[in-house]
């Protein structure tokens, strides 16, 4: 089995995987300052209720986007495993059958994902991610992530207005009745579900044009549910992309090393 974990701003994505797919999937608000015991305490809980035989366990990955965490999860996860997990980054980038132009700039999730939809797709593929930042991930037919474009995630853009403004709650985020509100929650709900369509409608169309090639759109990530209903941009949503992705780099990095 192959556990992978991805770290990110908000919340802790875990997967658990053998020959027949994905088995567990657990979710976990990130809280930057609890160690590596607290986390390893969670993480045995889970497997325990699971009744999962950790020492079935061959390999573990980790993605984190999170610096203050990369160290405490990586000793976690070794003590847990007992085996050193793959940390996703510069020097797993050049064992994989894709290529990384910007290694030290662009997030480990991103190219989890842009690997997980390259192979998913067969060539060319845009991922849309919707988690605390809202990112497209282009990957050209050979294999090279040409680039990312990011914007505010749909919950960061509603906890940025009630913020910084005197008058606006947060919301959960859905469908609201119509493109406009005749309150104030529908209002928001309004203004980011609607607007943020058009936000992933025309970067789509800008990234297909710019990459110049027949691209699948890949989407993926929490709040994808809302925005996808509204839209026939995407060929497929996979909300596990990037834990498969994570999966992948375990396999293959497994398989190369000496």
């Amino acid at each position: 089995m192959i556990l992978t974990v991805d770290v990110g701003n908000s919340n802790i994505v875990v997967g658990l995987w053998n020959e027949k797919g994905l088995q567990h999937r657990w979710r976990i608000h990130t809280v930057i300052k609890k160690t590596e015991d607290e986390y390893g305490t969670i993480f045995k809980s889970l497997l325990i209720d699971e009744k999962v035989e950790i020492t079935h366990i061959t390999a573990a990955c980790l993605s984190s986007v999170v610096p203050p965490l990369t160290g405490p999860f990586t000793v976690m996860l070794e003590r847990l495993v007992g085996k050193r997990p793959i940390v996703l980054g510069p020097e797993v980038y050049e064992k994989l059958p894709i290529t990384v132009l910007n290694p030290y700039e662009i997030g480990s999730d991103l190219v989890a994902d842009a690997l997980a939809a390259y192979e998913l797709a067969g060539g060319a593929a845009l991922v849309v991610d919707f988690g605390t930042a809202l990112t497209f991930t282009a990957i050209d037919g050979k294999g090279v992530i040409q680039g990312v474009s990011i914007a505010p995630g749909l919950n960061t853009a509603v906890l940025a207005l009630s913020r910084d403004t005197a008058q606006l709650p947060p919301v959960d985020l859905a469908i609201p009745p119509a493109p406009y509100g005749k309150n104030t929650v529908h209002a928001i709900q309004a203004g980011i579900v609607y607007g943020y369509t058009g936000l992933v409608e025309y970067l789509v169309e800008k990234i297909s044009q710019s990459l110049g090639e027949p691209l699948q759109v890949i989407g993926t990530g929490g709040l994808c549910r809302v925005i996808s209903p509204l839209t026939t941009v995407f060929t497929s949503i996979n909300p596990d992309l990037t834990l498969y992705g994570l999966k992948r780099v375990a396999e293959i990095v497994t398989s190369t090393s000496p």
